[in-house]
């Protein structure tokens, strides 16, 4: 793990403080950013923690900007860690040719097939590398984390739960990509990173691996807001495949449509903070002081 954790800005905010940083990373093989923000009770020892994906064309910034959390989590003392969403300037050929496949397009897997199987390994990232750095150098708890995000991002929040159980103990996404095996999003994300064979897929469809589950994950709930004016919503997000699989196992799940509401941040900044009190009632288990 590589030690050095460069501070780019810091910023007090809502009593903590709000930071940006870089480190070099070992897993992907060049810089890579996050913010993170620290509540006021990280001042007397580690707090809980959650892991923001962010969506397509998104940076480390983009959630920490635009969502409002920072006030709601400085009242339930939690931490929020948002990373970029792919490598920059690994120089592969047509990285930024496309804004949904390569730069900023990452989709919180570890490519398999080159030339993207060199940098483009996101999961390896987050899951091996970035998160124990941080249990190790801020005042984070690993054993109350919990995870959300929104679009590419909450297809990463979902798959990523649900490839690593007991990893997070707490789940929930904004209008997230559901069956990404079936969508033009995922199809051409998949098949360039993971290759032409549909079955290689299969691992990273938050649908299929609920399905594939013989019990309920999460038996606390996974919390899921939609809106109904969002244009990506029957050609890409497919909520209804993931309430049909937790509805297969048992899983509970509050699939929230809402009327009027299209993919942007001002959905997500409306029900942000029902997203941070589901998480600290599961991570805390009481509400804010």
């Amino acid at each position: 793990m590589t030690d050095a954790l460069k501070t780019l800005s810091e910023h007090r905010c809502f009593g903590g403080v709000q930071r940006f940083h870089e480190h070099t990373s070992r897993e992907i093989g060049l810089p890579m950013r996050f913010s993170v923000f620290l509540p006021p009770q990280a001042g007397q020892g580690p707090v809980p923690a959650l892991l923001y994906l962010a969506g397509l064309t998104c940076t480390e910034e983009t959630f920490m900007a635009k969502a409002g959390a920072q006030r709601l989590a400085a009242e339930f003392g939690l931490a929020l860690i948002a990373p970029d969403t792919s490598p920059r300037g690994a120089g592969v050929p047509g990285e930024a040719e496309s804004w949904d496949f390569g730069v900023g397009a990452g989709f919180y897997l570890d490519a398999t097939q080159e030339p993207w199987a060199a940098h483009w390994r996101m999961e390896s990232w987050l899951m091996h590398e970035l998160l124990p750095l941080l249990a190790e150098r801020l005042p984070v708890d690993s054993t109350r984390l919990g995870v959300f995000g929104h679009s590419m991002g909450g297809h990463g929040a979902l798959t990523l739960a649900l490839r690593h159980p007991g990893r997070f103990r707490s789940l929930s996404a904004f209008a997230p990509i559901c069956a990404p095996t079936r969508c033009p999003w995922g199809r051409k994300a998949f098949s360039g990173y993971l290759g032409p064979d549909p079955a290689a897929w299969h691992g990273h469809d938050a649908s299929l691996l609920m399905r594939a589950r013989a019990d309920a994950p999460y038996p606390q709930g996974i919390l899921i807001d939609q809106g109904l004016a969002d244009k990506f919503l029957d050609s890409e997000l497919m909520p209804e495949a993931f309430e049909q699989a937790c509805a297969a196992v048992g899983q509970p799940l509050s699939l929230r449509r809402h009327a009027g509401y299209d993919h942007g941040y001002y959905f997500i900044s409306t029900f942000m903070a029902d997203h941070i009190a589901h998480h600290a009632r599961q991570l805390q288990g009481h509400a804010p002081a």
